[in-house]
């Protein structure tokens, strides 16, 4: 089979840096979605083939699969979309990568790992921002610690979310917080866990929220108590405490369906400029039984520049072969230490 990947959602803000990313660095790579007017408009400015092929299209799908190694899957949101693509990668032995940070859809592409493994097919979701790097620290920090029973993961930094990131993010409103407690993914009130996390300039407040690496550090790491904090201001904080008294308003479709409308007004996602100067800092903290602890803090470029890089990055190793068959997350699939082999990006592990 020759050694192509096929880049399905080529025209939303991600696919499209992800294919510039690849025209740059020469890869043989296959641009495919469901809009021929925009994938042509894309394929014909960096000479590109393309393909016209819709996820509902389960034999059409197929068949544009037959000489592709490798999908990356940049088409959300993905509780939507992973499914129908999966199913057609495992029946035609195409490995598959995305780019999801949704938890749920982390987990069901887990529970697929079995077959996909008996079908020589590789399963890696959450190859961008989320959740390279804190998958990558993630299980960094846990090797430091004997037995180690609880990981807080804290985020600063980044810039404004992209169109699509927040039609994800609209799509889970009602949800609430959710955590993993105990080895089981739990939900909790939005804004009710709390705590402080020093980058390097002092505490900095800190929310809970639902991120990927509930479900993904847990397979990672083995690690049965996992949270996920960002450092957020003081007016947004006080936005996400004050959600959880309008949880069944935010979780009725017709609220929805007009917040997508409002999220369709948005700009496509940071420009270069922004991308090119902002950052984040991700510190993880890793406790264990006898007062064990452990705390690494990582520095990234800013999320939406490190994702095409770390996605592409995946699929050549993907291709390479470098990966096994199989569910994985990226810390499974390439080691703790990927994240280092990536521009910009670097650890220090504190006392």
């Amino acid at each position: 089979m020759a050694k192509r990947f096929m880049l399905y959602g080529a025209t939303g803000y991600t696919g499209k840096l992800v294919a510039a990313l690849a025209k740059r660095l020469g890869l043989d790579v296959i641009l495919a979605g469901r809009s021929r007017e925009k994938l042509k408009e894309i394929a014909e400015d960096l000479g590109f083939a393309f393909r016209v092929v819709s996820l509902a299209d389960a034999a059409g799908l197929r068949r544009s699969l037959s000489d592709i190694s490798a999908v990356l899957h940049a088409a959300g949101p993905f509780s939507q979309t992973a499914g129908a693509m999966i199913e057609a990668c495992i029946s035609t032995g195409t490995h598959y990568l995305d780019v999801t940070g949704e938890i749920d859809v982390f987990e069901s592409i887990a529970r697929r790992g079995p077959q996909a493994e008996a079908a020589g097919v590789i399963l890696l979701p959450g190859v961008g921002f989320d959740v390279v790097p804190s998958d990558c620290v993630a299980l960094h920090t846990a090797s430091r610690v004997e037995e180690p029973t609880s990981l807080r993961i804290a985020i600063a930094g980044g810039s404004a979310v992209s169109r699509g990131t927040a039609k994800t993010a609209i799509e889970g409103l009602g949800d609430g917080l959710r955590i993993r407690a105990n080895g089981i993914i739990r939900s909790r009130p939005a804004g009710s866990l709390e705590r402080h996390f020093n980058f390097g300039a002092g505490p900095a407040r800190a929310l809970a929220l639902s991120w990927g690496d509930v479900s993904t550090a847990f397979y990672s790491t083995g690690i049965p108590n996992i949270e996920v904090y960002f450092a957020l201001s003081g007016r947004t904080a006080s936005l996400i405490k004050a959600s959880r008294f309008v949880k069944p308003i935010l979780g009725l479709e017709r609220v929805r369906n007009f917040l997508t409308d409002r999220a369709n007004d948005m700009p496509e996602g940071p420009d270069e400029s922004v991308r090119s100067s902002t950052g984040s800092l991700i510190l993880a903290e890793v406790e264990g039984p006898g007062g064990q602890k452990a705390r690494t803090l990582l520095e990234t470029p800013n999320g939406y520049a490190l994702t095409p890089v770390a996605a592409v990055e995946c699929v050549r190793r993907a291709l390479a072969g470098d990966i096994t068959p199989g569910f994985h997350t990226p810390a499974t699939a390439l080691g703790a230490d990927f994240i280092l082999d990536l521009p910009g990006c670097e650890w220090a592990d504190l006392e």
